[in-house]
C-alpha cells in the first residue's frame, strides 16, 4: 500500500502540474476565475498535492540508497529561511516571466526586486527545497521524490524562458529581461515586509513539521 500511494500521490502532482498550465487550459481557466483566482486555485491545489505526496513518501517502505551522515540533518534548517524568502517574494510581484504570483507589486524592468535573483523564484525556492531535503532524506522514495522536485525545478527555469522569449520577441525579452537572472542568489534584496513573511511562514513550516510530516525538522 505504502509504494502504491506514493507512486498515486507523485503522478497526480506530475499532472496538476502539466494541464493547467497548458496555455489552452491556462486560458480557459483564467476566462472562468480571473487570473487572481488561477493563481490562488492552483496555488491551494499545489499546496494540497505536495502535502499528500511529502506523507505518501514518508509513508513508503524504507530502502536506504544515500550513506546516512548526520550533518546532512542541518542542510534544510539552513537552505529553506532562503527558500521561503525566494518563495514569499515571488508570490508578492508581478512576473512577465513566469507564475505572476498575486501581483501585490508590479514588475519594473529597472528595479525587478526578486526577479534580479531568479526570473522564477518559485521554483528556484522549489529546487532549493529539493536538494536539502535530498540530503536529509537518503532513502528511495525520497530520493525519487526529492530528486523529480529538483530535476523539475531547473528544467522548468530554461523551458519557461525560452517560451518566454518566442512569445515576447527578442526585443522585448532584452528589454524586459536586462535586469534579471535565471538564478543568481548573490543579487538578493529584499525588503523588510517579504523578510518578516518570509520568517513567519519558515517558523510555521518548523512548527507544522512534525505533526503534518511525521517527525521533527531539528537535527538533535
Amino acid at each position: 500500500m505504502g509504494w502504491l500511494e506514493f507512486t498515486a500521490a507523485l503522478l497526480l502532482f506530475l499532472a496538476s502540474h502539466a494541464i493547467p498550465v497548458r496555455p489552452p487550459v491556462r486560458l480557459w481557466l483564467v476566462s472562468r476565475l480571473g487570473l487572481r483566482g488561477y493563481i490562488v486555485a492552483y496555488s491551494v491545489l499545489s499546496l494540497a498535492i505536495l502535502a499528500w505526496l511529502v506523507v505518501a513518501a514518508a509513508r513508503a517502505p524504507y530502502v536506504g540508497v544515500l550513506p546516512y551522515w548526520e550533518g546532512f540533518r542541518w542542510v534544510p534548517l539552513l537552505v529553506m529561511p532562503l527558500a521561503c524568502l525566494l518563495a514569499v517574494a515571488g508570490m508578492m510581484r508581478q512576473n512577465p516571466f513566469g507564475f505572476g504570483g498575486l501581483g501585490l507589486r508590479a514588475f519594473d524592468p529597472e528595479d525587478p526586486g526578486v526577479l534580479a535573483v531568479s526570473r522564477h523564484p518559485l521554483l528556484a525556492a522549489m529546487a532549493l527545497w529539493a536538494g536539502a531535503h535530498l540530503l536529509a532524506n537518503g532513502d528511495l522514495a525520497h530520493v525519487i521524490q526529492f530528486g523529480l522536485f529538483a530535476g523539475f525545478a531547473w528544467m522548468g527555469m530554461a523551458l519557461i524562458d525560452k517560451r518566454k522569449q518566442r512569445q515576447m520577441g527578442q526585443g522585448e525579452w532584452r528589454r524586459l529581461s536586462r535586469n534579471t537572472a535565471r538564478l543568481n542568489l548573490a543579487r538578493l534584496r529584499l525588503s523588510a515586509g517579504e523578510a518578516g513573511l518570509a520568517a513567519a511562514v519558515f517558523l510555521a513550516l518548523l512548527v507544522l513539521h512534525a505533526p503534518v510530516i511525521g517527525y521533527s525538522p531539528m537535527p538533535w
